[in-house]
C-alpha cells in the first residue's frame, strides 16, 4: 500500500510537533510521500507563519520597514532548527528571501516560503529527499491548473522514490515563477499527488480526529464519524462542517482514492475515512441512521405567491433573474403549487431586499412577495436515510416536541439529506433535538 500524508500547520507549529510528525512518518513505511504546510499557531494568541508572511509583503508594498515582522518568522524557524539539532542553512535561505523582498518580489513567492522552509526542515529531520512543489505542480498563465503537465511531472519525478517531503500550497507558472493556491491549498497539493501516483490512501493529518456528527460547541461530546461518503461530506461541508479544503476532494474523488482525516496529537485514533459511493460495502453500516448534522444562521427567505402560477410558464425563472442580474447566488428554491421561496444568505441582500421585492412583483406580476429574515438552515445527512420510511416523521416530531417552528423544508431526490429552516433563535435547540432523536 502507498500512502500520501499531508500535515497541516498545527502539526508543524514547533519542534515538539515536528517530533510527532517524525514519529508518525517513521512508524509506517507506506507513508512514502509527505506534504507539509507552513507552521501554524502554537497557542491561541500566536500567529500563523503564512499570516506573518502576508504581513511582511504588505510592509514591502507600502514601503514600511518589514524587519520587525520578518525577524519573528526567522526566529520561529531557527528555533525549530536548533531544538531538533538540524543542519539546514537557514541563514542563507533567509538571505535569499530578503534579497527577493528588497527587489519587490511577487506576493505568491514570499507567502509560499513558509511551506518551503517547513519542508526543508522536515526532510533534514527525516533524512529523506526534498522535492520543491514548483517542479511538480504547474499552472497556466491564467491561473488555472495545468493538470496534464502536473500529472506527468509528478508521475515521472516521484517514480521510484523511497520517501519524499514536498511543500504544499504552491506550484509554478510556465516561466518558473511561484503561483499559490488559495489559503488551505496544501490539501490540494496532497490530493493532486495522491491522484497522479494512484495512491491507495490520502492521509490528511490535522488537529482533530476526523469529523464529528455535530458541532461540539452545541452538542457535548458528539460522536465521531468513522466513515463517510464524498456525497455526504459535500452536503455537510456546504453547511460549514469541513476539515478539508473543498477543492482537495475532487482529484482524489475522481481517482477513487479514500481520504483518512487523522489527528497528529492522537495518531492511534482511526479518524474519519472518506470514500466514494462505489466503495460502500457491508462494513459501511453504522450504529446510526444519520451520518451528521450541520447548519448555518442568518439566511433570508423571499416568499412569492401567485394565483394559478402552476398554469403559467417562466414565473420562477423571472424571479431568479432578479438575483442573477445582481450576481447573487441562490441556496435553495423550495416550491408549491402556486408559490415558491428563494433562500440565500442575508448579507448578500441586506441593503437591497426592498428593491428586490419590488422588482419581483413587477416581473412576476404579483403583489404577494414577502421577506422573512433571521432564518437558520440545518441539514441532516445520511446515506442510510435513503428509502427508509419514517425518517422525516422522526425529525419533524423532534422539532415539534421542542416547540420549534419549521419555516422551510427541502429534500433532494437522492434522499440522503433533509434541510429545514428554523428561526435563528431556535438554531442550537433544533440541532440538539435532531441529534437526540437520531443518536442519543
Amino acid at each position: 500500500m502507498v500512502k500520501v500524508a499531508k500535515f497541516g500547520g498545527t502539526s508543524l507549529a514547533d519542534a515538539f510537533q515536528f517530533k510527532k510528525v517524525h514519529d508518525i512518518v517513521k512508524s509506517n513505511d507506506e507513508r512514502k510521500y509527505v506534504v507539509v504546510s507552513a507552521p501554524g499557531k502554537r497557542f491561541k494568541e500566536d500567529n500563523k507563519i503564512t499570516d506573518l508572511l502576508y504581513l511582511t509583503q504588505a510592509h514591502v508594498k507600502y514601503s514600511v520597514p518589514y524587519d520587525p515582522v520578518f525577524n519573528i518568522i526567522e526566529e520561529r524557524f531557527q528555533t525549530i532548527n536548533d531544538e531538533l539539532k538540524l543542519s539546514v542553512d537557514l541563514k542563507n535561505e533567509f538571505k535569499i528571501i530578503r534579497e527577493n523582498l528588497n527587489n519587490k518580489c511577487e506576493e505568491d513567492y514570499i507567502v509560499s516560503r513558509g511551506e518551503y522552509l517547513s519542508a526543508l526542515l522536515l526532510s533534514d529531520y527525516l533524512k529523506c529527499d526534498f522535492i520543491d512543489a514548483k517542479d511538480l505542480i504547474f499552472f497556466n498563465y491564467d491561473g488555472t491548473l495545468n493538470k496534464e503537465k502536473t500529472n506527468e511531472k509528478i508521475s515521472h519525478i516521484l517514480k521510484g522514490s523511497k520517501k519524499v517531503i514536498i511543500p504544499g500550497f504552491y506550484g509554478s507558472y510556465p516561466d518558473g515563477s511561484i503561483k499559490t493556491f488559495s489559503r488551505g491549498g496544501s490539501d490540494i497539493t496532497g490530493a493532486l499527488i495522491s491522484s497522479a501516483i494512484n495512491a491507495d490512501m490520502y492521509e490528511n493529518w490535522t488537529d482533530v480526529s476526523g469529523f464529528l456528527m455535530a458541532d461540539p460547541r452545541i452538542i457535548k461530546n458528539p460522536k465521531q464519524i468513522k466513515k463517510i461518503t464524498y456525497q455526504e461530506l459535500r452536503e455537510l461541508s456546504y453547511m460549514g462542517a469541513s476539515v478539508l479544503h473543498d477543492e482537495a476532494i475532487f482529484p482524489v474523488r475522481q481517482a477513487g482514492i479514500p481520504i483518512n482525516i487523522k489527528n497528529t496529537n492522537d495518531p492511534n485514533n482511526s479518524g474519519t475515512i472518506i470514500i466514494g459511493n462505489d466503495q460502500i460495502d457491508g462494513n459501511y453500516e453504522t450504529d446510526h441512521i444519520i451520518t451528521g448534522i450541520a447548519g448555518k444562521k442568518n439566511f433570508s427567505l423571499f416568499y412569492v405567491h401567485k394565483e394559478h402560477m402552476a398554469n403559467e410558464v417562466g414565473t420562477i425563472k423571472k424571479a431568479l433573474e432578479v438575483f442573477e442580474n445582481r450576481k447573487i447566488s441562490i441556496d435553495h428554491v423550495p416550491s408549491g403549487i402556486d408559490s415558491f421561496s428563494i433562500v440565500l444568505p442575508s448579507d448578500s441582500v441586506d441593503k437591497i431586499d426592498h428593491e428586490i421585492v419590488e422588482e419581483i412583483k413587477t416581473k412576476c406580476n404579483t403583489e404577494t412577495v414577502n421577506v422573512f429574515k433571521n432564518l437558520s438552515l440545518i441539514t441532516t445527512v445520511g446515506i442510510n436515510m435513503a428509502s427508509r420510511p419514517g425518517i422525516s416523521a422522526r425529525l419533524f416530531s423532534a422539532l415539534g416536541n421542542n416547540k420549534i417552528n419549521i419555516r422551510m423544508i427541502d429534500q433532494g431526490s437522492s434522499e440522503i439529506n433533509i434541510i429545514v429552516g428554523v428561526e435563528d433563535r431556535d438554531f442550537e435547540l433544533a440541532i440538539k433535538a435532531i441529534y437526540n432523536a437520531f443518536v442519543q
